[in-house]
Parts: C-alpha cells; structure tokens; sequence
C-alpha cells in the first residue's frame, strides 16, 4: 500500500507541476550569460533592470500569472516589486533556478 501512496503523491506532483508551467508566463530576470548557461524551458529572458520596460508587450494582461525566478531570488523580487507597483497582481517570486527544478520538476535547458 505505501508503493502505491509514494506512486500516487509522485503523480499529483506530475499534475501539479503540469498546471503551474502550462498556465503561467515564467520569466528568467538574470543575465544573457546565466540564461545560456541553464533555464527553465520555455522561459522568457527579460533582465531585472528590463522588466518594467518590456513586460507591457510580453503580458498586457495586468491579471495575468507571472512566476518570476533568478539565481538566488534577489533579482527576482526586486523585478516581483516593479510588476507589483505596475498593477500586476498575480507575480510570483520563485527564487532561485534551483528552487523552481526542485518544487516543479521543470525541464532545464542549455543554449
């Protein structure tokens, strides 16, 4: 009974991570260099100093759901408080790459 427990949390998690990656904008706000070197795929690449700038053309839709990531997390709440500031109110900070791959099992690809 405990296999078919381990199984099934292994399969919710699947689902989890499945919902959150397919209904979500993710976007990477570190350096050209550290994005080539590894990112979630799929992510966009908007530099943290960048994103009030160009978020406008990449999500018009101030309600719509951003997950936000970097290295350590740092970049990615200072970006999370100008979206915020913007009126965008579905961010999240998801930390670092780390963090993301180990929460949601997301692919991570190499340019």
């Amino acid at each position: 009974m405990s296999e078919m427990k381990r199984l099934f949390g292994l399969i919710l998690a699947s689902l989890v991570s499945l919902s959150v990656w397919a209904d979500a904008l993710w976007i990477d706000v570190r350096t050209p260099q550290e994005y080539a070197q590894g990112h979630v795929e799929g992510a966009l690449l908007v530099p943290y100093q960048e994103i009030g700038q160009r978020i406008g053309s990449i999500a018009p839709d101030r309600d719509a759901e951003i997950h936000l990531y970097c290295r350590s997390g740092r970049r990615a709440g200072i970006a999370l408080e100008t979206l915020r500031a913007m009126g965008y109110t579905r961010v999240v900070n998801e930390g670092g790459l780390d963090d993301v791959v180990k929460q949601y099992g997301l692919p991570v690809v190499r340019e």
